[in-house]
């Protein structure tokens, strides 16, 4: 006859343990907007729905200064390579400009010593110019784009029933495992009950 109880108690300890679970989880996004309890003034609705305006804040804030920056994504750009590759498209194309606005009568001797000067200043100036230009733009873009507010305005205008289903597949197998967890434990204290009823 104990064991039985025990049994029983333990089975529905653990189907407690895991619909509660099961609940908590849905509860972290459902209902997405808020919902009045009859014959109650107390409303309820999901965590994300609820903070989704401090949680977009908080991230946007937490990306910006702990893992990205706007100076490291644009120094990330123009690193040696790309350094390289837009010079070489610059060059190409201020002697592409010139041979095209140079006159005509201009013999073509001439015309291959003035490419020829242009060259050479490029290769003597252009690295300079290109690194004032790039603190320019870097110090320009720091000041005027924010990281942070960009991806607080995407997570606010994101469709929290996509959000939803964007988390629960990513998350998905530690989400099964706090469900299993959780019929566990209830499973452990039905058992507990059981013997704690046996001594009393």
């Amino acid at each position: 006859m104990f064991w039985i109880e025990l049994s029983i108690l333990a089975i529905v300890g653990g189907i407690i343990g895991w619909v509660t679970n099961i609940m908590a989880i849905k509860l972290i996004f459902r209902p997405l907007k808020p919902f009045n309890i009859p014959m109650t003034n107390i409303k309820i609705q999901g965590l994300i729905p609820k903070r989704q305006a401090e949680l977009a804040k908080s991230i946007g804030q937490i990306v910006e200064s702990e893992l990205v920056s706007i100076e490291e994504i644009i120094a990330k750009f123009l690193h040696e390579q790309n350094k390289s590759e837009i010079l070489v498209k610059v060059r190409g194309k201020i002697k592409k400009v010139v041979e095209q606005k140079l006159p005509f009568i201009i013999p073509s001797t001439f015309k291959a010593l003035i490419l020829n000067y242009i060259d050479e200043v490029i290769d003597q100036e252009a690295e300079t110019i290109f690194n004032e230009l790039a603190e320019t733009i870097i110090h320009k873009a720091a000041t005027e784009i924010k990281i942070a507010q960009i991806i607080e305005e995407k997570i606010i205008n994101f469709e929290l029933d996509r959000l939803e289903i964007i988390i629960i597949a990513i998350a998905k197998k530690e989400l099964k495992h706090i469900e299993l967890l959780g019929g566990l434990i209830g499973f452990l204290i039905g058992i507990l009950q059981g013997f704690i009823l046996l001594l009393t």
